[in-house]
């Protein structure tokens, strides 16, 4: 069933996680009208838990997105699940292309469509992601804790991830693959304990449909239960590029992130941004509270354009301005056959 959409929307929210439901749900209770487009691929869904995330702790993700939307459509919000091909300039406004033809204008853009996890070329690896296969150790740590677990040298902050997990394990072996550890590196690792295992990481061990080892191109097995890797992580913004907004280079080497201020503001008028698609560290709380500060960011923008307009409307009945108003009001009467 095609969902009946409208000509435009105060706000058009691109990505309906954390991140995008939450500003949602916040400009909805604004009585704003609300239209979040979500591709359906949240980036934690191999997860079977939501970690750190105060009063919902271990809930499912696909609970919480069900719980989120079913907020957002109680404030009179619209969900869809569609993917986005293009936003652009539209006059004074923005237009939003779906990939089925369909386009929405949008006063102003809400983009919260994430991250794509880039992982280096080992097979298995990918097959493993969200389960053995992790990155973060305050969302996975407590779940591996106690247990053999491998940290594969795969960025620039290898080193330090090795050295968060020893909080959670005596037993970590840092593989370092194609990149060894600085003389100082190795002896951060060493005075905690951590052995470094030498050569080309070759492919994962699993046996039952689980991980229990990493295997080295020489054919050294390695007994391991789960295996920490921290990927290069990109934004999914490609459909911002009519605007001239693409992913920039983020400060800390991981990947690619669309810069913005403190509220969301990207320097594209019209757009702000919230969640992993401009903070490549945040977790679900961090992305949540992140797409409340930018709904609330746009709410102010849009009194003070809504302000401007009365004034000059009040100052001067017969310009461009108030009959534009007098022409929407008249429209819309005839949409309600008055």
């Amino acid at each position: 069933m095609t969902e009946q959409l409208r000509e435009s929307y105060d706000v058009v929210v691109i990505g309906g996680g954390a991140a995008g439901l939450s500003g949602a749900l916040t400009l909805a209770r604004a009585r704003r009208s609300v239209l979040v487009v979500d591709a359906g691929a949240p980036r934690n869904a191999p997860a079977d838990g939501v970690h750190g995330l105060l009063a919902r702790e271990g809930i499912h993700p696909t609970e919480l997105l069900e719980r989120g939307r079913a907020e957002v459509r109680g404030y009179g919000g619209q969900v869809i699940h569609r993917e986005v091909g293009a936003a652009t300039r539209d006059g004074d406004g923005l237009a939003v292309t779906l990939t089925d033809g369909r386009a929405v204008r949008a006063r102003r853009l809400l983009v919260t469509s994430g991250l794509a996890d880039e992982l280096p070329d080992v097979p298995g690896l990918r097959d493993r992601w969200g389960r053995e296969v992790i990155h973060c150790p305050y969302c996975h740590g407590w779940e591996v804790r106690d247990r053999a677990i491998g940290v594969l040298a795969s960025g620039p902050l290898s080193v330090h991830q090795a050295l968060l997990f020893r909080q959670w394990s005596d037993d970590i072996v840092f593989f370092a693959h194609a990149a060894r550890p600085t003389a100082e590196q190795a002896e951060q690792l060493a005075v905690r304990g951590i052995r470094v295992v030498d050569g080309e990481v070759a492919a994962l061990e699993i046996v039952e449909d689980r991980l229990t080892g990493v295997r080295l191109r020489d054919g050294q097995l390695v007994r391991r239960e789960a295996l920490a890797v921290a990927t290069r992580m990109v934004a999914r913004a490609g459909f911002l590029a009519p605007l001239g907004l693409r992913p920039a280079a983020h400060p800390s080497g991981l990947g690619e992130h669309i810069p913005a201020d403190a509220t969301g503001r990207t320097e594209v008028p019209g757009v702000w941004v919230a969640g992993n698609v401009t903070d490549l560290a945040a977790q679900v709380g961090g992305a949540a509270a992140a797409g409340t500060v930018a709904a609330a960011a746009i709410n102010a923008d849009l009194v003070a354009e809504e302000t401007r307009q009365a004034v000059a409307a009040y100052r001067d009945p017969f310009s461009p301005v108030s009959e534009a108003q007098v022409s929407e009001l008249v429209a819309g009467d005839r949409r309600h056959g008055w």
